[in-house]
């Protein structure tokens, strides 16, 4: 069968990219057509377009870009109706997938959307949408699925795809990862700053700001692989090694972190490591969000999911040079630390048994098959 799949984002990539693997198990002569990144390239289909020329966050730095936006879905409905695939998979990415639903559903194929659009944070008039126009939802958080039963809408809660993407790597020997990346033997803090130019060149600068404070680590920038060394090389003005698609491999020989909201907070947690969460956006998008979001207490997922506040988070006005090293400083003590390991675990447990992936393909199959 034909398959096309839409992921805006880094996180989209690789946990389509898993999908695909998965469904290419059940369907040996699947054929794909995506837009998406590396990881769902090296999967085989065709890519119609990178995640990179995508991204865009914020209020305004959407409307500043909404041409280019709108041209993007335009091409797109064309290339779905050029294709006509059995179905279109959309991966996330709200504010471009939510806006082709209906134009696919029209066209009389089928629709299925992995990994919910956070509508229980804002928007969730949307659910009507997605009621309408989305035959089958995947959800990957817990409490998903209770939000979705209130609308009378029922989905599939298939556990988080992470799971199955930290499963899978293998350990580094510390000596030879600090060998091959030229790092010293001090104690690593790894700075994740985002996968996003706008808010990379907010935030990464913040967080090197007190690098001095802490003579006895290194600092190392854990790189987003759409951007080269030299993006990074304009923002930082000291000697600090940047590390580029070797994330995983980053955290797992960090004493701790400071990591820009988003699926980078989780995939820091299931790591095992202490961290500092970071936020700040240009303050027009930030007064809008404030408006529109009112009900959500949190803004990383260990906290949403743990529905308490588990790691510090520092947003917009907070996120200052003096609160990062307090809290820096507070995840470098070893009771705390070991604390924290402790509320990882029971993290883990909530988000269920890893296989996310597989589950989710054998569903989509089977209803596709259904319907032949």
């Amino acid at each position: 069968m034909k398959y096309y799949l839409i992921a805006g984002e880094a996180s989209g990539d690789l946990h389509a990219s898993n999908l695909m693997k998965e469904i290419k198990k059940l369907d040996f002569e699947a054929k794909f057509r995506f837009w998406g990144g590396d990881l769902m390239q090296a999967q085989g289909g065709q890519l119609v377009k990178h995640y990179k020329q995508l991204a865009f966050m914020g209020f305004v730095e959407v409307v500043q870009n909404i041409g280019t936006i709108l041209g993007n879905i335009k091409f797109c409905k064309g290339d779905i109706s050029n294709f006509h695939p059995d179905c279109v998979i959309f991966i996330d990415y709200p504010g471009f997938n939510l806006r082709l639903c209906k134009f696919v559903k029209n066209l009389g194929i089928k629709t299925y959307y992995y990994i919910s659009p956070q509508l229980w944070a804002w928007k969730s008039g949307r659910v009507k949408l997605i009621k309408k126009y989305v035959d089958h939802m995947y959800v990957i958080l817990p409490f998903e699925k209770d939000f979705y039963a209130k609308y009378n809408y029922k989905v599939n809660f298939v556990g988080h795809p992470l799971l199955d993407a930290l499963k899978h790597i293998p350990k580094i020997n510390d000596q030879q990862f600090r060998s091959e990346n030229r790092l010293s033997n001090k104690p690593i803090i790894a700075l994740l700053p985002g996968s996003r130019k706008q808010e990379i060149k907010k935030i990464l600068p913040l967080m090197l700001s007190i690098k001095k404070e802490f003579p006895d680590y290194e600092f190392v920038i854990a790189g987003a692989p759409s951007f080269n060394l030299n993006f990074y090389n304009h923002l930082i003005n000291s000697n600090i090694k940047i590390i580029t698609n070797q994330t995983y491999q980053l955290l797992q020989l960090s004493e701790g972190a400071l990591v820009t909201s988003g699926t980078a907070t989780l995939e820091t947690a299931l790591l095992k490591v202490p961290q500092v969460v970071c936020y700040k956006g240009s303050k027009i998008s930030y007064f809008i969000a404030k408006r529109l979001i009112k009900h959500i207490k949190y803004i990383s997922l260990v906290n949403l999911i743990m529905d308490k506040e588990i790691v510090k988070e520092l947003i917009q006005n907070e996120l200052t040079p003096f609160n990062l090293k307090k809290e820096l400083s507070k995840i470098l003590e070893a009771k705390h630390r070991s604390n924290l390991i402790l509320q990882y675990d029971q993290l883990q447990n909530k988000l269920g048994e890893s296989g996310a992936s597989k589950r989710t393909a054998y569903l989509i199959y089977e209803t596709l098959m259904n319907n032949k």
